[in-house]
């Protein structure tokens, strides 16, 4: 293989080789190459049904698509996050998944509500307030000064400089 002066197949081998690795290809063949894994073909058969879904609610309104198709979506979220968790995917599965995703929330503007809002506003004010609530509490809570006026002893009243020009008259 190494005969070539270029050694093109050995280095088309190697990146073919890397690609392979790279993309957990083997995670989705059986260790013979002759099939997909179970796992890969269960993935693959959620992923027609969601799509069969889509096609048949993608005419007309779309909140109607987001509600009849919004369990077979979401289990198919389910098992790739399964998967990912488990690391029997491939970068085949990856791609089908953010394909789908992408029509989910782009194509036909479906979401799901999420739960974890409500605690962050919660926090969120909460941390804003209190710099509020520590400098409001500090000054309630301190002795205040009572502030005494100091008179200069070089600028006298009007009626202190009457009485001398008197004394002195």
């Amino acid at each position: 293989m190494r005969n070539d002066r270029l050694m093109l197949v050995y280095l088309l081998y190697n990146n073919l080789e890397d690609i392979w690795g790279k993309s957990d290809c083997a995670n989705c063949v059986t260790k013979g190459f002759h099939s997909l894994t179970n796992d890969t073909l269960y993935f693959m058969s959620s992923v027609n049904q969601t799509l069969t879904c889509f096609e048949k609610y993608k005419e007309g309104n779309h909140t109607e698509l987001c509600k009849s198709c919004k369990s077979t979506y979401r289990g198919l979220n389910e098992l790739y996050s399964r998967m990912e968790t488990n690391k029997t995917m491939c970068i085949d599965i990856e791609d089908v998944m953010n394909v789908t995703r992408k029509l989910w929330s782009k194509e036909y503007n479906c979401s799901f509500p999420r739960e974890e809002t409500v605690p962050v506003i919660a926090v969120s004010s909460f941390m804003l307030f209190l710099p509020i609530i520590f400098y409001l509490s500090s000054f309630l809570h301190s002795e205040q000064k009572k502030r005494k006026l100091i008179h200069p002893k070089r600028a006298r009243s009007y009626n202190t400089l009457m009485n001398i020009q008197d004394k002195l008259s």
